[in-house]
Formats: structure tokens, sequence, C-alpha cells
């Protein structure tokens, strides 16, 4: 009988021993893999952390003992095990469980984390609760792994650790990678820790002195922090030729050690639990071990979508004909421009497939810079760029913009500097749910003096945008496109400037007017084709331009006569092109029905975009019902 079958929670995981926990590893892998081959998710990352996962649960005492996972999508292993096994093959499903860690949906979710860089903050952060509330025995663990720890929080909350007298630990997940090959110091700094021939010399002989693979575990265990701390002491004198990063901050630092033998995990965090203050835990460990696929390729596997649970080999669907992705559509476009004008960079913080800025990373490597899991810091190093005369596309997910808001106002938008901001992922993003929905961006930025804000309805018009916001004198320009298709397959057309702040008529119409900015006007085509056969007239216009907003339209909208005007955007309601267009109307006196189609003041779930979409009342049945005034 598996062991698998007999685990419903993590009281039934501490009936186990070791050896039956090695056991249960292997369960686990073959699970999740067989569970995500036919229900899309974060592969490659869960694979790494199953010992972890495991060894965590099965030493500290949770729920009560606090862990948090940075980034979430290390902890399927974790959603397993505590209680949601039967539900596993409805994560990130309509409904189903989120990708994530979320506080409502379970005890043992301490803390929802979506984006990354935030569990040591949050982990202190209850810690000190604890000491405040006099319960000192209490343990909290932070999990970060995947890169996050190049993120500038988590070095702000090791600073403000490190002199505290927190009961906290943080296990630093080093697998040399987040979506994409790690990069940075930080990195180069864990790797001459882990590859110390002086650290892997004292290890075998540590090791071979306390018996091998033939002692008892006990007896190992009983000496294992004196190894770590003496195995510390070469890497950080002979390896590093100066002090460990994080004892420097005042961590106590132990490790590395093998993220997969669960034996040892065990025995060290047992013996770490009973240390006080701020830990530190190196640990190593292989994205997506136990599937080769994933280990030989993790940035593919990272969320490989449907593959042949055996062999591991992805399930494509046809797609000969199909448009290519907007982010796609940004890469080739981006060397183009690149070729034609020099002062051309590229910049992302973590996310250079995802958002195809590798295409110019493969080409101009000295042009295209990924900057690690650091939005502020990509922002001000893109303003610092263009001060000295370069024109830089600094590519960022419209959701992870935000903790750059700061950055967009003081660095970029109060100097007037020429930075071109390309926000993937924006709207609903689908299955990765309300932390990744790129639906604050407008409503954000809008507010921003000295910025220009648009949003391209297909493929043409994103290039064409791009091409216009590198020619001289337009200062910082922000771009917006979704995740996913665009419209057309011969999407390489010849560039086009566009006049800044002006937008376009694409059909006409004298019953209703449809005023929409993005690819959401795609739908708005669709249902004035569909209200025209229900004898509805409707007008419907591309915006392009959120700001500066195109007044000749909304002065001729508002005095044609139409019965009704309609916006629709998928960003939130309040603040976005609809709130826009009435402050316009209000301030110009005009009378004129309006219906504001958008998000709505509420974060939306995960699931399939077109239900989202259905949900949130801003696909074509809505516009259709809102123009016949239903």
């Amino acid at each position: 009988m598996p062991i698998l079958d007999h685990i419903n929670n993590v009281q039934d995981l501490r009936t186990l021993s070791t050896d039956q926990l090695k056991d249960l590893a292997n369960e686990l892998r073959h699970f999740i893999i067989g569970t995500l081959s036919q229900h899309p998710g974060h592969l490659a990352s869960s694979l790494g952390t199953v010992e972890l996962t495991l060894a965590l649960h099965y030493v500290f005492n949770t729920p009560d003992d606090k862990l948090v996972w940075d980034v979430g999508h290390q902890a399927y292993t974790h959603k397993i095990i505590t209680g949601r096994r039967n539900q596993f093959a409805t994560i990130r499903t309509y409904g189903g469980l989120s990708g994530f860690p979320k506080m409502d949906e379970s005890p043992f979710d301490a803390f929802g984390t979506g984006h990354s860089s935030t569990s040591i903050s949050a982990i202190l952060g209850m810690a000190t609760a604890s000491n405040l509330q006099g319960n000192t025995q209490r343990q909290h663990i932070a999990v970060i792994g995947d890169g996050s720890m190049t993120g500038g929080e988590a070095f702000e909350a090791l600073n403000n650790a490190g002199v505290s007298k927190a009961n906290m630990i943080v296990v630093l997940n080093d697998n040399g990678i987040s979506i994409d090959k790690a990069v940075g110091g930080l990195n180069k700094h864990l790797t001459r820790i882990t590859a110390s021939p002086q650290y892997n010399q004292l290890k075998e002989k540590v090791w071979n002195r306390l018996g091998g693979n033939d002692a008892q575990p006990s007896k190992r265990f009983a000496k294992s922090l004196n190894f770590l701390k003496r195995a510390t002491f070469v890497a950080k004198t002979a390896a590093l030729g100066a002090p460990n990063l994080f004892e420097s901050l005042g961590f106590r630092y132990f490790g590395p050690i093998d993220g997969h033998n669960i034996e040892e995990l065990v025995g060290v965090l047992s013996q770490l639990k009973e240390i006080k203050g701020p830990k530190l835990l190196h640990i190593v460990t292989k994205k997506g071990k136990g599937l080769r696929q994933a280990e030989n390729n993790p940035v593919t596997y990272h969320a490989p979508g449907r593959f042949d649970s055996e062999t591991g080999v992805q399930i494509k669907s046809a797609t000969s004909n199909a448009p290519l992705k907007y982010q796609d559509v940004f890469g080739h476009t981006i060397i183009q421009l690149a070729e034609q004008n020099p002062a051309i960079v590229g910049i992302t913080p973590a996310m250079p497939t995802g958002c195809s800025l590798n295409l110019m990373m493969a080409q101009m490597p000295q042009r295209a810079f990924d900057v690690g899991i650091a939005e502020q810091h990509a922002v001000t190093f893109a303003a610092g760029l263009a001060a000295q005369g370069m024109t830089p596309f600094c590519n960022i997910y419209s959701s992870f913009m935000q903790r750059a808001y700061d950055q967009i106002i003081h660095d970029v938008a109060l100097q007037r500097l020429p930075v071109v901001i390309c926000l993937d992922r924006a709207g609903i993003v689908g299955d990765d749910g309300p932390t990744h929905h790129g639906a604050f961006d407008m409503a954000c930025l809008r507010p921003i003096p000295q910025l220009t804000i648009c949003a391209p309805m297909d493929e043409h018009e994103l290039r064409n945008m791009m091409y216009t916001a590198q020619l001289p004198d337009q200062g910082a320009v922000v771009i917006r496109y979704p995740r996913g298709l665009s419209v057309h397959p011969d999407w390489k057309n010849d560039f086009q400037a566009l006049p800044v702040g002006k937008g376009r008529c694409i059909k006409s119409g004298s019953d209703v007017a449809i005023l929409s900015i993005g690819h959401i006007g795609n739908a708005a085509l669709q249902a004035a084709e569909q209200l025209a056969s229900e004898n509805v007239s409707a007008a419907v216009y591309d915006m392009r331009y959120l700001k500066p907003i195109d007044t000749e339209i909304l002065d001729a909208v508002a005095t044609q006569g139409f019965k009704r005007v309609i916006t629709i955007e998928d960003g939130v309601k309040k603040g976005g092109l609809g709130s826009a267009v009435l402050e316009y109307f209000a301030e110009q006196g005009y009378q004129v029905p309006v219906t504001v189609l958008g998000l709505p003041d509420a974060f939306v779930t995960h699931g399939p975009v077109a239900q989202l979409h259905h949900d949130c009342g801003i696909d074509v049945p809505a516009i259709v019902q809102a123009a016949k005034g239903q």
C-alpha cells in the first residue's frame, strides 16, 4: 500500500520513520509529475523541494509553528501533505486550489506569497509578534528560493532581522535558478561557497570520521552542527576570502547541505530549532529533480503545460498558422529597432524568457540586461542609462511593476527621462490568479505627470508604439499588453510613427459609441458586429492612448447624439479609461450617459481568461447587453 494514501495530514507524516520519508518523497514526485502532466502547473520548482517540505513538517509543529514559502510555486508538496491531496488536481483551475499559498485556503498557509522576496519580512514580523505576545517557543521558518534572495526586500529584511533576537530560521533553497538562470553577485557568492574545494574536502573528511553511511544517524546528527560550523569557516576564509555575507548581517549561518538528503535535513533542522535568534540554513537542491527533462531544462519545465508523465515530453497543440504571442512580437521588434538605433538597450528583472528579451540577449548580449528579481533597481538602472543618452526598454510584468511605483514617479517621470516601460501580462492573466493579474497599472500610472500611457489593440500597434516611443523627445512612455496570442499571423508590419495621444475610429455607427483601449478592443469590434445583426449601429473607437487621452474623439462622441457611450478596459474600472472619460465629460459639461465596463473593485480569482472576462463583464455578451441598455 503506498504511504501517500495514508498521509491525510501532518500528524500522519510525523508517525513515519526517516526511511519511510524517503519512500514518501519518491511517491510524492511520482504523484506531482502524474498530476501536473494533465493539469498544468509549476512543475520544476516543487520537484526540487519535496524532501525539504517533508523534513520541515516532520520537525516543526505546523501550523502553530509558522512556515512561509518564497516563492509560492515551490509549495505543491506542502499543499499535498496538509490536507489538500484530494484537491490537488484542481490546482490553478477555476474554483480549485490556488497555485500559491493562500491564507484563506488553509491554516498551514501562514502567508500568501505569489510575488517573490517577501518571506523574510513576513516571518520576521510573525516572530516579533510572537515575542510581544509572550510566545517564545514558537518557530518561524522562511523558505526562500528560485532566485528570490536577489530581490531587494529580502536584503532589507535580512538587515533588519540580523540585529533582532527573533526566533527564526531562513532556509535558503539554492538551486542556481529562478525562472531563468540566476544572475548577479549573490549567485556567485553562493557558488563560491558550494564549489569550495576546501569545504568539500572537509565535508568528506568529517563524514568519514563520523562513520560515513554505516554510522548511526543519531551519532552523525549529534556532531552535524559542529561540522557545518567548521565547513562554513573554511568556505568563508579559503573560498570567499571575505566574511560570509549572512554572518556579516548578523545571522548564524549553517551549511551548505544536500537539500535532497532527508535524513540530514531532519537532523539539522531538529538541532537548529534549539538555537535561539536568527539563523540561516543553506541547502543545495536540483530544480526539477526526479524528471530528467525538468532537470536538464528547468526553464522550460518551470511551467511546461501538459506533458507525457512517462517520457516528460511536452504535448503541444498545432500552431502552424497561429499569431505570435505579444511577448514574442516585443522580442523580435526590439532587436529590429536596436539594429536601427544604437542607443536602444533592453532590461528585464529576471524574466528574459517570459518577456522574450532572451532573443535580444542571444543576438546582442552587451545591450540586454537581466538584473535579477529587482524591479525597483531595473527602473532606476534604466533611468541612469537614459540620463546618459541611451534609450532603455524596461520590460516588467504588470503586477510586478507595482513594486517599482516610486521609481517610475521619482526617477523616471519627474526627471523627464526617455525610458520605455513595457508592461507584459497586463489585464487578466488566467491561472496564476490575483497575485499576477495586471489589473491596476492604468489606474496606478494615469495620475503621474509627464508620463505617456498606451496600449496596442494588436501586434501591428505594439510595433508602432515601440517605434514611436524610441523617437527623439518622447519622454517616459508606458506600453501595456496582455499575455498570450495577438491577432494577425502577418505580425511584421512596416514601422509607422503614431500621433501621440490620438486614437482612431475603427467602425462607424450612430446609436452607441464603444471606446476601448488595448487588446480588449477586439471584443468591442466583435460586439459591434453582433449588434449590427440586431439592427443596433455601434461605432468603435480604439483610443490607443490613455494619457494623453484623445479629447477630439471625446468631443465628437459627446456631441454626435449617441444614445449611450460605453467604455471597456481590462483593468480596474476605478481610475482607468472609464474614469478618464467621465472626468473629461464632467469638466466640459457634457450630459452623456456612460457605461463603464472593466474589472470590479475586488481581487479577481484564478481561472481561464474567457471565464474571468465573463465574470467581470468585459466579454462580447456583456458589451452587447450594455449597448442595448440591458
